[in-house]
C-alpha cells in the first residue's frame, strides 16, 4: 500500500521537492552557501544603517537619517530577495534548467555605489 501524495498547495518545501529530481548535493549546498552570503550582506547593510543612525555629529541630521533608512531598507530588500533567489535556483537545479540570472547584483552594485558616493560627498562637504 502506497501513501497518497500530498495535495498541491501544501508546504512550500513539499511543492519544491515534488518537482524534478534531486540534484547533486554539492550544488544544493553551494546554493545554500550563496544564500547565506547574501544574508550576511543584508546584515552588514542593516548594521551600516544603524551605524549611520548613530554617527552623531559626523553627518547632518537629514543626511544621517537618509543614509540610515537607505542602508537598512536595502538590507531588508536583499534579505527578502535572497530567499527568492535561493528558491528559484534550487527549482532550476531540480528541473535541470538554466540557472536564473542574479537579480541582486545590479541592485547591490549600483545601490552601494550611490550610497558610498553620497557618504563621501557628505564627509568632504563637512571638512
Amino acid at each position: 500500500m502506497t501513501a497518497a501524495p500530498d495535495p498541491p498547495g501544501g508546504r512550500w518545501t513539499d511543492r519544491l521537492l515534488s518537482e524534478g529530481t534531486d540534484p547533486d548535493p554539492r550544488f544544493s549546498l553551494a546554493n545554500e552557501r550563496t544564500f547565506l552570503a547574501w544574508i550576511r550582506t543584508a546584515l552588514a547593510l542593516i548594521a551600516g544603517g544603524v551605524g549611520a543612525a548613530l554617527s552623531g555629529d559626523l553627518l547632518g541630521a537629514p543626511l544621517r537619517a537618509a543614509l540610515a533608512i537607505g542602508f537598512s531598507a536595502t538590507g531588508a530588500l536583499v534579505a527578502a530577495l535572497a530567499f527568492r533567489r535561493w528558491l528559484r535556483t534550487e527549482r532550476a537545479l531540480r528541473r535541470c534548467e538554466t540557472l536564473p540570472p542574479p537579480a541582486l547584483a545590479p541592485i547591490m552594485s549600483y545601490g552601494l555605489a550611490v550610497g558610498a558616493l553620497t557618504l563621501l560627498a557628505a564627509l568632504l562637504a563637512t571638512r
